[in-house]
């Protein structure tokens, strides 16, 4: 896909360099599944490092954010991130029981949430009160994987 510099439309409120990275890429994304890019073109069209580039893309851009991200170093190098499909809810759920660490964090927890409330599996409501329960400090980031897992099994069943 060639890039568009000119997505990055006047008068839309970005907080950051790094907001206005997130925001370009997925206007990309939003044209097509798939996009290939190069840090150092991005750098330069936002005026910033390179490692900037990677920030954005290493924070912003997680499997469980919904995105997978495969790069390439050296001169030719690229960076082609992914916007993950699912043809069925199933998929989704079974793909994301699969990946969750043994240790979840808060924010990975926040992810996950995220995600499955993106993809209208989860209400606005319903994701508030889980990540309300299993973000309390009582639990360690063990108990929290086991209980988002059983969560996300419970929430399989009835998606069937």
């Amino acid at each position: 896909m060639k890039i568009d510099y000119n997505l990055i439309r006047k008068g839309n409120l970005v907080k950051n360099t790094s907001d206005m990275i997130e925001k370009y890429l997925k206007e990309l994304l939003a044209q097509a599944a798939e996009i290939e890019i190069r840090r150092s073109e991005i750098a330069a069209h936002f005026g910033v490092v390179p490692s900037q580039i990677n920030y954005v893309i290493k924070t912003r851009f997680t499997l469980p954010k919904g995105f997978e991200v495969e790069s390439k170093r050296g001169g030719g190098g690229y960076i082609r991130i992914v916007k993950v499909q699912y043809s069925t809810a199933h998929e989704l759920l079974t793909n994301m029981m699969a990946k969750i660490p043994e240790k979840l964090t808060v924010s990975m927890l926040q992810d996950l949430l995220q995600l499955l409330f993106d993809e209208g599996l989860l209400t606005e409501h319903e994701g508030n009160l889980l990540l309300t329960t299993l973000s309390h400090p009582v639990l360690t980031d063990m108990q929290r994987a086991i209980l988002l897992t059983a969560t996300i099994h419970r929430l399989d069943q009835s998606k069937k």
